[in-house]
C-alpha cells in the first residue's frame, strides 16, 4: 500500500545536502550617526507623543532615552530607541525655549513640545510626554536636560559673538577702499577741467576760422 503523506522520506532516498557557495564571514557595521557623540545620561523610559487630531496620547515606544553630546561641536540633542527593533522614536536637539511640565497626577512623567523632531521624516512639530519607573528618575533626567539646554545656549551664544568681529573687519576693509575710490574720483576732476579748458580755445579759434 502507497503512503499516502506525500511528503514523508521514502527508503530509496539520500539525504542531499547542499553547501553554500559563499560563506559570509565579514561583518557589517550598521552606522547609527551616533559614533561621533558621547552619553551623557541614559536610563529607561516609555514615550508618548501627543495626538492633535483625536485629543489623545498615542505610545511611541519603550527603551532608553539618551542625551548625546557631538565630540567636536558639544551641541547636546534628545534620542530615543525602541527595544529590540532599536526604530528612533524621539530625535531633536534640545533648545531652551523647551519646558519640562509636569504630567497631571503623576511625579514621574513630563511633558514638553518640541519645533522639529527628527523620529520620523519629514520632521514635524511634536507635544511628548515620557514616564520613568520613578519620581526619582524622572527627577534626574530632569537635571541632566536642562544642564544641556544651558550648554547649547552657551555654545549658540558662543558662535554669534565670534561672528559679529567678522562683520566688524569686512566693514573695515570696506572702508579704506571706498576712501581709495572717492580720491581717485577727487584727483580725475581737476584732469578732466584741464582737458575742458584745453578744447574750449580750439572751438574758438574754429568759430573765429567760420567768421
Amino acid at each position: 500500500m502507497e503512503n499516502p503523506d506525500a511528503l514523508a522520506p521514502r527508503e530509496e532516498e539520500t539525504d542531499v545536502q547542499f553547501e553554500p557557495v559563499i560563506k559570509l564571514t565579514e561583518q557589517v557595521d550598521t552606522k547609527t550617526m551616533e559614533e561621533d557623540e558621547d552619553v551623557l545620561f541614559k536610563m529607561r523610559a516609555k514615550l508618548f507623543r501627543f495626538e492633535s487630531g483625536s485629543s489623545e496620547w498615542k505610545e511611541r515606544g519603550t527603551g532608553d532615552v539618551r542625551l548625546l553630546a557631538h565630540k567636536t561641536t558639544k551641541k547636546v540633542r534628545l534620542v530615543m530607541r525602541r527595544d529590540k527593533t532599536l526604530k528612533v522614536c524621539a530625535n531633536h536637539a534640545i533648545t531652551s525655549d523647551m519646558r519640562l511640565q509636569p504630567n497631571i497626577g503623576s511625579d514621574r512623567s513630563w511633558v514638553w513640545k518640541v519645533a522639529a523632531d527628527y523620529a520620523e521624516s519629514p520632521p514635524s512639530a511634536e507635544t511628548l510626554a515620557i514616564r520613568f519607573a520613578n519620581a526619582e528618575n524622572a527627577g534626574q533626567f530632569k537635571e541632566k536636560f536642562e544642564e544641556a539646554q544651558k550648554t547649547n545656549a552657551s555654545i549658540t551664544a558662543a558662535a554669534s559673538t565670534t561672528e559679529e568681529p567678522k562683520a566688524e573687519e569686512s566693514t573695515k576693509e570696506e572702508e579704506p577702499a571706498k576712501v581709495e575710490e572717492e580720491k581717485k574720483e577727487e584727483e580725475s576732476k581737476p584732469a578732466a577741467e584741464e582737458e575742458k579748458k584745453e578744447e574750449e580755445p580750439k572751438v574758438e579759434a574754429e568759430e573765429k576760422k567760420e567768421d
